[in-house]
């Protein structure tokens, strides 16, 4: 699935998704800045009640897997990730699609969020204090861009060089990996990046191609065609008995309890009674 060496000077588009995502992260951000300037502790309850606290994700605040990824702790912050959305998601959900893109991101985001969870509930981190930002979302697309475009030059701007993607996203994760092990974390969620990264791997690798919503629909659709044709075949063998009963030609059926018209039918036109 690796796309060859092309090299592009022009910026992505914003797609349906990905603009969405920076319009809604921007202004929940202009949010925060005015009732941190009108309100002393407004800002703070809001990361309280809608950034990933563990304690209150496991007594039922379950919202927060997502919402979490809407807030973000400095402008700086804001910038770098969507910047990185806009950079590398836009070509994913211009071959994706919005809805699997979609999928996608929240598929990641959420990841990032039990992983961080997970790492709390063993003591590796705190249940109390808030997590916020869309790196988990940004770190899968990360992933999943080197994956699936792994030969494609990236110009490391400002550096003045050219980097394979492949590269680029082995880079990214030796450094989360290194961050992650040190002792003191400055207060950065690595264990979210990392859960993003986890999550971004497992979706490309082992899901559906199409995505996970197409793969289940696939599967309910196929599910319920089989249902169908037993119920078919249960009403057509005891149709042939009732026929046999009555000392009546029961007619013939197919695999499927379709009725077969009899020769005569076929070749003079006639229409079969059953339809599949």
């Amino acid at each position: 699935m690796y796309r060859g060496r092309t090299l592009s000077l022009s910026f992505p588009p914003f797609t349906h998704w990905v603009k969405r995502i920076i319009i809604a992260c921007a202004a929940i951000y202009l949010f925060q800045v005015m009732i941190g300037a009108f309100t002393g502790s407004g800002e703070r309850y809001l990361f309280h009640y809608l950034g990933l606290v563990p304690v209150f994700v496991t007594h039922g605040m379950i919202w927060q897997l997502v919402t979490y990824s809407f807030l973000h702790a400095s402008l700086m912050h804001l910038l770098v990730n969507m910047l990185t959305l806009w950079m590398f998601g836009s070509m994913l959900e211009q071959d994706w699609g919005p809805k699997q893109f979609l999928e996608f991101y929240l598929f990641c985001v959420v990841g990032a969020a039990l992983v961080s969870i997970a790492v709390a509930l063993i003591g590796w981190g705190s249940m109390t204090i808030p997590t916020v930002g869309a790196s988990g979302g940004i770190y899968g697309l990360l992933i999943a861009f080197g994956m699936l475009y792994g030969d494609r030059e990236i110009l490391m701007f400002p550096l003045p060089f050219m980097m394979k993607a492949k590269y680029m996203v082995a880079i990214i994760i030796f450094v989360v990996v290194i961050a992650t092990l040190q002792p003191a974390q400055g207060g950065v969620a690595n264990f979210a990046h990392l859960g993003g990264l986890l999550f971004g791997f497992l979706y490309i690798k082992f899901l559906p191609r199409r995505g996970l919503a197409a793969g289940l629909s696939e599967r309910y659709y196929r599910a319920r065609n089989d249902y169908y044709r037993a119920k078919r075949r249960r009403a057509a063998k005891k149709f042939e008995v009732y026929m046999r009963k009555q000392g009546e030609n029961p007619g013939r059926f197919d695999e499927y309890g379709n009725y077969l018209p009899p020769e005569d039918k076929k070749n003079g036109g006639g229409k079969s009674g059953w339809v599949n």
